[in-house]
């Protein structure tokens, strides 16, 4: 009697280990496929001239320049799950020099979500006044600009399996100084898992 006790034993010993390596199966074709980890996109969708105020001093050829930013960007997470990113900033940059700044809060984006980002970018006017190209560009009428902004964050597979990812986004563009106007933008987007 013990023997055939054993051998139904041994069967639903093999049924169980075939349903629980079929699960893990199952879970492991779902996280290489439906949910494997995609780049989350940030994108610079506009940038408008909110405000302008330039004056030149050409006795000392220097220049005062006030320049404010409306920046619309937004981020979309491709991903059956949610993108969860750290506390991140949003720069203004002047020829290679950072010159302004913004903060981004920490955040979610849901699951096929496109976040949007309505930021204001302002010049730090002091940070330009050692730079002697300041003086030629305006004088030229053209004002060389670039906005940089990256996302970092974390998006989570079936619960357990964390991905760190890298979303950023460098757009070039020149602000006309005699009609006020952003001239057209050059985008560059990285994203790295």
């Amino acid at each position: 009697m013990k023997a055939g006790g054993s051998g139904k034993g041994m069967k639903v010993c093999m049924v169980v280990t075939s349903v629980v390596i079929a699960i893990v199966l199952l879970f492991v074709i779902l996280g290489l496929t439906v949910f494997k980890a995609k780049h989350p996109v940030t994108t610079v969708d506009s940038v408008t001239l909110k405000d302008l105020d330039v004056n030149l001093d050409i006795l000392k050829l220097r220049v005062d320049l006030n320049v404010t930013l409306d920046v619309d960007a937004s981020v979309k997470n491709p991903n059956k799950v949610g993108f969860k990113y750290s506390d991140s900033t949003a720069h203004l940059n002047y020829r290679g020099q950072l010159i302004g700044e913004v903060p981004l809060p920490a955040g979610e984006i849901s699951s096929d979500e496109t976040k949007g980002f309505n930021l204001t970018l302002t010049i730090m006017a002091d940070r330009l006044l050692s730079n002697s190209q300041v003086y030629s560009d305006v004088t030229s009428g053209t004002l060389p600009l670039n906005t940089f902004l990256k996302i970092s964050g974390k998006v989570s597979i079936l619960g357990f399996i964390k991905v760190h990812v890298v979303s950023s986004s460098s757009c070039d563009f020149a602000v006309n100084l005699s009609n006020r106007t952003v001239g057209k933008q050059e985008c560059q987007y990285k994203t790295k898992l």
